[in-house]
Formats: C-alpha cells, sequence, structure tokens
C-alpha cells in the first residue's frame, strides 16, 4: 500500500505503524487533507510526533491560513483553508479510540471548521431517541436539486470526510446529505446515540429530514461507505423510500475484530466495553438475504486490495437484489473503500445515481 511517507519502509513503533496501516496516504488525501499535509502528518508521526499532535499542528496552519484570508476578502482561499483543516482536524481526533475528552475536543474543532463553510455547506439536524442526528447538507448552486442522495460512513464514520464526493454529486444536479448516524460523529460524541439492533431506525430519520425540507425534492438514494455499507443495505431493504443503493466495502456478516484497536474501535461504535454485548449487536446486524431483501437497484463497489472486506463478504447483498438491476464494479488494485480511485469512484457513483434517481417516482412523498 502506497502511503506517501518519504520515510516508508523504515521500522516504526507497533503504534505508529498501525495508524500508517489505518490512515494511509491515500486515504487522507481521499478524506479531504491537502497533499502537502497527508505527507508532512506522515512524515512527522514517523519522526516521533504523536499523531494526535501531529495533525493538529497541520491543522492550526489552515486554520491561520483561513483567517487571513477571510480578514483579506478572499472567501474561496478560506474555505479551501477551512476543509483542509477540518479534515486534519478530523484525522487529529482518530489517534483515540475511545471517546476521551481529548477526542471529543477534536472533533468539536473539527465540526467547527466545517460549520465555517457554510453557506456552501450546511449543518442540519433532526430529533431521534431523546438526542440529536446530525449531518451537513450540500445543494447544486445552478439549479434545484433533481434527486438526493444521502451517504454515510462506518466504524469511523465522520460525515465531513466525505465532502469531496458531495462535491460530485452536486456538480451532477443532486443534493448530498453526509449524515452522521448512531454511533457516528456527533450524533455519538456530543449526544451519545450509539448503534444497536435498531440503528437501521436512526438512518431512517435522514430520509425523514429529507422529506421534510421542501428544498429536497424528488427521489432519494442512500450510500454506505465501509461497515456502513451495511447499514445502507439494511435501510434499503426495510424502507420503500429509498430508490438506489450504493454498497461500498462493507461486511454482510459482521463479527467482533480479532485485534485490540479495532475491538476498541467497535466497542466505542456501540457504546459499551462490555463484548458480549458488542457480540450481540453484531449479531443483530447480520444481513441475511433469504429475510432482507433489496428492492431498488444496487450498486456494489470493491477493491480487490481491500483488506478488511473480501468480495465474498458483500456477496449476500448481491444475493438479496434483484440481478437485472445490481452492479458490480471492482478495482483489482483497489484499497479499502477505493481511497486510491477516488475521482473516479466519486464519478461513477455520481453517474449511477444520476440516471437512476432522476425522474423516479417517489414512494409516499
Amino acid at each position: 500500500m502506497t502511503t506517501g511517507d518519504p520515510g516508508a519502509g523504515a521500522q516504526l513503533p507497533p503504534l505508529v505503524a498501525a495508524q500508517h496501516r489505518a490512515m494511509p496516504f491515500t486515504r487522507l488525501t481521499d478524506c479531504g487533507m491537502d497533499l502537502a499535509d497527508a505527507r508532512r502528518l506522515l512524515a512527522d508521526t514517523s519522526a516521533g510526533i504523536p499523531w494526535q499532535d501531529a495533525a493538529a499542528l497541520v491543522a492550526d496552519v489552515q486554520l491561520e491560513r483561513a483567517r487571513s484570508a477571510e480578514a483579506s476578502g478572499h472567501s474561496t482561499t478560506a474555505s479551501q483553508a477551512y476543509r483542509f483543516a477540518s479534515a486534519a482536524l478530523m484525522f487529529a481526533q482518530m489517534a483515540y479510540q475511545s471517546d476521551t475528552a481529548e477526542k471529543r475536543e477534536l472533533y468539536a474543532r473539527h465540526t467547527a471548521a466545517t460549520a465555517a463553510l457554510a453557506p456552501r455547506v450546511e449543518r442540519v439536524e433532526i430529533t431521534h431517541r431523546g438526542g440529536v442526528l446530525g449531518g451537513w447538507l450540500s445543494l447544486p448552486e445552478a439549479a434545484p436539486p433533481r434527486a438526493t442522495v444521502i451517504v454515510w460512513g462506518g466504524l469511523s464514520g465522520w460525515g465531513a470526510a466525505y465532502l469531496a464526493l458531495a462535491d460530485a454529486y452536486t456538480a451532477r444536479g443532486l443534493a448530498c446529505l453526509l449524515a452522521e448516524g448512531p454511533g457516528q460523529g456527533e450524533s455519538r460524541l456530543r449526544h451519545g446515540l450509539y448503534v444497536d439492533e435498531h440503528v437501521t431506525d436512526g438512518f431512517a430519520r435522514f430520509v425523514d429530514l429529507v422529506e421534510a425540507d421542501p428544498r429536497l425534492d424528488g427521489a432519494i438514494g442512500v450510500q454506505g461507505v465501509s461497515f456502513g455499507g451495511l447499514f445502507a443495505a439494511h435501510l434499503a431493504a426495510a424502507d420503500p423510500r429509498v430508490g438506489a443503493v450504493v454498497v461500498n466495502g462493507a461486511p454482510a456478516v459482521p463479527t467482533v475484530p480479532e485485534f485490540r484497536t479495532a475491538r476498541e474501535q467497535m466497542a466505542a461504535v456501540v457504546g459499551t466495553d462490555d463484548l458480549v454485548r458488542v457480540a450481540e449487536v453484531m449479531n443483530g446486524l447480520r444481513f441475511d438475504p433469504d429475510k432482507h431483501r433489496i428492492g431498488c437497484p444496487l450498486l456494489l463497489l470493491h477493491g480487490g486490495r481491500d483488506p478488511l472486506a473480501r468480495y465474498e463478504d458483500q456477496e449476500p447483498f448481491l444475493h438479496a437484489a434483484d440481478p437485472a438491476t445490481s452492479t458490480v464494479r471492482i478495482w483489482p488494485d483497489g484499497e479499502h473503500t477505493l481511497y486510491n480511485h477516488a475521482a473516479e469512484r466519486d464519478a461513477l457513483t455520481g453517474d449511477w445515481f444520476s440516471d437512476l434517481l432522476v425522474g423516479q417516482a417517489t414512494p409516499n412523498r
């Protein structure tokens, strides 16, 4: 896996090596970091600076750049710098698996940097189970949206990680809602909403949100990235309002990971250190194609070099859908969620959603 780290190949401490594997150069840039910032982060952490400190320093430089541009009246430059800062802060908080005070503070800073992108990126919220689910809404600039796509991530589900994907969709006339569902982002860190066997109910609330917004006319699609693809498939099977679904790098049968850091990440999403309870939730989220039928068109994406989701792990989603309206796209050299094919991936899904959703009838709307 190419990291872009000038020190790649050198012997790194186990924690740093694990961080570089989990957050390689391709992922850093796919999720919005400036190329030079991503290289600096990998180089600085190779040199011994703790990940969270190195990423926060990068963000501080971009925030100062943004403020300076604002003071000079250069709003476009300011927005660019805020986006780069937002991405750096998102990766800074990923140094912490559990929900520490440090993680919450870094994520709050990330949220503030993203909010500075208004009005191009709009914060939206909806109530759920006594808490609040949030997300980021982007609209096409030239005309009203022709349809809406709701996108979310997985175990490290941070909505603003997919701002570049939202750009690809709005450029095609689609509205894009980057959702933070139960167990994700501020919905978890600030409002205490976690993943359980009924997590689909939480993601359905974003469909409610779209339906309630008079600006968002037309059909609705959903897209799940990594573990979030499992949630997307469940919602597509349960909710007739979903007009098309993309699943990218998801396991149909989730299990508690073998490795400690991955277990800690999953436990944080579920909101408990009790691994028996975590296993119960994962078992309750198994996707059985005999029980869960996907009635809308499905696009399944897979990377041949994905170390986290094998093709056979995703096949049950295909078995649940109509072969006549199902499409599979495989990149033989693709990394997890296709970090290394980001532009082509986003163009493909944007065109696919446009073809399927625009002009589609909208049930219950």
